[in-house]
Formats: C-alpha cells, structure tokens, sequence
C-alpha cells in the first residue's frame, strides 16, 4: 500500500515515518509532500491508500486538500495528524470525509490503533 505524508515540516514527516516503522507499517510504499498543494496534486498523481496529512500547512490547509480532492471525486482514507484540535476542527474534519484525528504528540501505539483497521 502507499501512504502520503503530508506536513511542512520535514522533521515531523521525518517522525510520522519513524513512528509508522516503529507501529509495523514501514513495508509501506511512503510518500511525502511538503504543502497543501503538492499533498493534493501528489493524492491526485500518485493515488496512495492512505494520506496522512497536517492540518496547518501553506498553499492549501489540509482541510481544504480534503475537501477538494472530496469536490473531485477522490475517496482516499484521509486523515489528521496535527498540534491543535478544537472541536470545531473535529467537526468539520468528520463532515468533510477525514477517517482519523490523531494529536501530537503520538505514539507507535496510537498509530496501530488507528492505522490497523485500515492498513490490515
């Protein structure tokens, strides 16, 4: 399967990758991007399983790479790996389509929980 990471920085994509390895998940094909808009062309292109985004990043927030690949008819397992989460955040990630909301600081653990339904 192939995992789009997405977060501008490159140290916590660096440790959203370790923490994938360390929770079972590094046999994965990992991809990463560094903003909002190459996370949605890359989803587009490349068309990966899982996309594992931030929710604050340049040129497109993570919500809106969500709701425009939603808008063209992309269903990819989405998700949130982020600093911040009010419950207004929750919700309009759960209306927009999003399959997961993690809060850093995460572990491998919470990773497997999350991620083992939908990776297997």
């Amino acid at each position: 399967m192939k995992i789009l990471i997405a977060d501008d920085s490159r140290v916590m994509r660096q440790i959203v990758v370790r923490t994938l390895r360390q929770a079972g998940f590094g046999d994965h094909d990992l991809v990463e991007a560094a903003d909002g808009q190459e996370a949605f062309d890359k989803t587009t292109a490349e068309q990966p399983d899982l996309v594992i985004s931030d929710w604050n990043m340049p040129h497109m927030t993570g919500i809106e790479v969500l709701r425009q690949l939603r808008a063209a008819g992309n269903n990819v397992k989405f998700g949130f790996v982020t600093s911040e989460c009010t419950p207004e955040m929750k919700t309009a990630a759960e209306a927009a389509g999003s399959a997961f909301f993690i809060v850093k600081p995460f572990t491998a653990e919470r990773f497997d929980e999350v991620f083992a339904p939908i990776l297997g």
